[in-house]
């Protein structure tokens, strides 16, 4: 009952005031903390440190998948012969293993603070995070 106390509590404070003042990406990444962290319920000693170890990996999976988006751009562009599609192509794997193998390293760090159940519940609660939002962005505004 603690957790879930301390988590609306989170979720009020950083999806209220806070929100108003900061620019939509901002906006964004708090409501994805708060969403986080309720799921997960995180305990107050659990929360500075599972952060910082998120806030880690996510930066670094956001520039791998960066890169990816990069090298998958329009295959059609003008001047992209064979074997620069071939080069992005083995690129485009590497970078996939590179995301894989980041998985690997930081699961191990995740879960020096985190559970085996509050992990799977982190992988799920990304997927939902992200689906959500893209249906709103997507949806009209009421």
């Amino acid at each position: 009952m603690k957790h879930v106390l301390h988590s609306w509590l989170l979720m009020l404070m950083l999806t209220t005031g806070v929100a108003y003042a900061q620019d939509g990406r901002q906006r964004i990444e708090s409501a994805r903390i708060a969403y986080i962290t309720n799921r997960l319920n995180l305990t107050t000693e659990q929360a500075p440190q599972f952060w910082a170890v998120y806030n880690e990996y996510n930066g670094r999976k956001q520039e791998l998948n960066r890169r990816l988006r990069q090298l998958s751009g329009d295959p059609t562009r003008p001047g992209l012969t064979e074997s620069n599609a071939l080069a992005d192509l083995k690129e485009i794997n590497a970078t996939k293993q590179k995301i894989a193998d980041l998985d690997d390293e930081y699961m191990s760090r995740f879960l020096k603070v985190i559970s085996p159940q509050q992990l799977r519940e982190l992988y799920s609660s990304e997927r939902e995070f992200n689906k959500m939002l893209l249906n709103r962005l997507g949806s009209p505004r009421q």
